[in-house]
């Protein structure tokens, strides 16, 4: 049920989409309560009044803030006015929820007219059955075009990439494409530059519209255009594709499929929701959360979790058989069980600063052999740097709060082992990986910290136990 604010909105707030946030950025309640009313009694212009004005992203944030039902309610109340670009702009598990909920019918009738990367990226998450259906109702050449989009690999170029394109031939004059774009009502709504190819829709080239602006009527297009062409494949990766335009700064690039023929353009709006996304899934697997939203339930969040808490666990268990088997080193000075702790989490820590920066350049293509070299050099110094600085507080803390000198020892030289171990295996674990194609921001976190417990443990007890056999 919708909670009424504190604040209940009177003749002095009326309906008034301009309302929308308040001064956090956030969904106002005033706002929101008003679309609940509106939508609970029916009111289909009250309902319209406070929708239609608003952005796709600001209508994608308006859907998260309601429940299921009032959801479907407002999608149908709208019906015709609803934009199903908002679709795109939702957490994954609420658009597949709604998705599920409407007639195959109405989406079909929504996605009809979308921007191909937007009707793809929708019907994507679509049952085949449904999606077929679906396709079956658009037009010929909308569903052939949705259909060879859908036939490339998920989070390909392909699927990224709009079909509308303006393509000329290279014997062309600029006043002849500046009548071809005055008359052709079938060209893109934006485009940020124009591709010049052959009959076999090769790309010889590409025009800039500064440049091409600029250009007399009577000059020819091959004597302006770009020769030196940065093009895409339709089943390179979706990532793969957001990092030639961060290196090479592109607004929009071709892409061509397996006979190297345009078939469509990829631009900056959409390679940004791409880093943004490849950003949060490598966090996301980092931490050990899979695929996971803010908006799933409490059954598919407990799904996504429990996998690596299951890895968790035997390596937790792994790492406690080590310790057994010091026991008697334990049963001799109750210190040692205090102190370990610190010197596993120290490594843990330490190695996890080093696996980030390694999964982040193995991300970014950045480590070619000499720069791995230097890497790995330059970690493995700096855990003998941080172990020696670190040895040095714990032993003076140590021998001050035990009074025993020799435990501070112990501690510190425990201490730089493991604190050198962290630094090599935060960057060997992810790149030995990457080398088996493993994706190393999965795995990368178990293994580094298995490592770092075990050598720790190992580490602090066998010293101790050699040490005070010894002396």
């Amino acid at each position: 049920m919708s909670t009424e604010p504190d604040t209940a909105p009177g003749t002095e707030t009326g309906i008034n989409a301009n309302m929308l946030r308040d001064s956090e950025d956030r969904i106002s309640a005033n706002w929101l309560w008003n679309l609940r009313e509106a939508l609970a009694e029916g009111e289909v212009e009250d309902v319209v009044a406070l929708m239609e004005p608003l952005h796709a992203a600001d209508t994608g944030d308006v859907l998260e803030s309601l429940d299921h039902d009032e959801r479907l309610a407002l999608v149908l109340t709208l019906g015709d006015r609803f934009d199903y670009s908002a679709l795109t702009e939702i957490d994954e598990s609420v658009r597949v929820e709604l998705m599920e909920a409407l007639p195959n019918a109405d989406i079909a009738r929504g996605v009809s007219g979308l921007d191909n990367d937007d009707a793809v990226f929708i019907l994507e998450d679509l049952e085949h059955k449904d999606r077929e259906e679906v396709l079956s109702k658009l037009p010929t050449f909308e569903r052939l075009s949705l259909k060879r989009s859908l036939d490339f690999p998920e989070e390909s170029a392909g699927r990224r990439m709009q079909t509308d394109f303006i393509a000329i031939p290279p014997f062309w004059t600029v006043g002849q494409t500046i009548d071809y774009l005055r008359t052709d009502q079938d060209l893109p709504d934006e485009f940020y530059q124009i591709y010049v190819v052959d009959a076999g829709y090769q790309v010889q080239g590409t025009i800039p519209l500064d440049k091409f602006l600029r250009s007399n009527r009577e000059t020819r297009i091959e004597d302006i255009m770009n020769s030196q062409v940065i093009l895409v494949d339709a089943s390179e990766d979706q990532e793969e594709a957001a990092r030639d335009f961060e290196r090479y700064d592109l607004v929009e690039v071709g892409v061509v499929d397996e006979s190297r023929r345009l078939v469509g353009v990829l631009t900056i709006d959409d390679m940004v929701d791409v880093i943004h996304e490849e950003a949060d899934e490598d966090m996301k697997l980092l931490g050990g959360v899979g695929d996971e939203d803010t908006s799933d339930n409490t059954f598919d969040t407990v799904r996504s979790r429990s996998p690596w808490l299951v890895v968790n666990l035997i390596t937790a268990v792994l790492t406690s058989l080590l310790i057994g088997l010091f026991d008697a080193t334990l049963e001799q000075m109750v210190a040692l069980a205090v102190l370990m702790p610190i010197v596993a989490s120290m490594g843990g820590n330490a190695g996890t600063q080093t696996m980030t920066v390694t999964v982040r350049a193995l991300a970014m293509r950045e480590l070619d052999g000499r720069r791995l070299r230097r890497l790995i050099t330059r970690e493995m110094i700096v855990g003998l740097v941080n172990g020696v600085i670190f040895a040095i507080l714990i032993g003076i803390v140590t021998t001050i709060r035990f009074g025993d000198v020799q435990l501070g020892i112990v501690i510190a030289l425990a201490m730089v082992i493991n604190l050198i171990v962290a630094g090599t295996a935060g960057i060997l674990i992810p790149v030995a990986l990457d080398k088996v194609k493993a994706d190393p921001a999965v795995s990368s976190s178990v293994f580094v910290t298995t490592i770092t417990d075990c050598v720790g443990f190992f580490a602090f007890l066998g010293i101790a136990g050699l040490w005070f056999h010894l002396f």
